[in-house]
């Protein structure tokens, strides 16, 4: 019975669409995963360039802070801070 369902022309081309929409299916289902993980790439990107961006400044400050005590009287005598 079922291989005489398979021969018939009609099944033959309802499995044949059945197929392509399953393929179609799975493939917008990859799509959304792939932009799901896209969009959470994207997002620690985001991340690690602000913590980046607050290292260097904190790098920035603490290269121009006073070395010692003396380096800090001075400034205070020049006047710079």
């Amino acid at each position: 019975m079922l291989s005489g369902l398979i021969a018939s022309p009609l099944a033959r081309r309802l499995i044949r669409t059945a197929l392509a929409v399953l393929t179609i299916v799975f493939f917008l289902f990859n799509l959304r995963r792939a932009g799901e993980r896209a969009g959470r790439a994207a997002e620690r990107l985001d991340t690690l360039e602000a913590v980046t961006h607050a290292q260097r400044q904190m790098l920035d400050e603490a290269s121009r802070r006073p070395r010692n005590r003396n380096d800090l009287v001075d400034r205070l005598r020049d006047g710079e801070f």
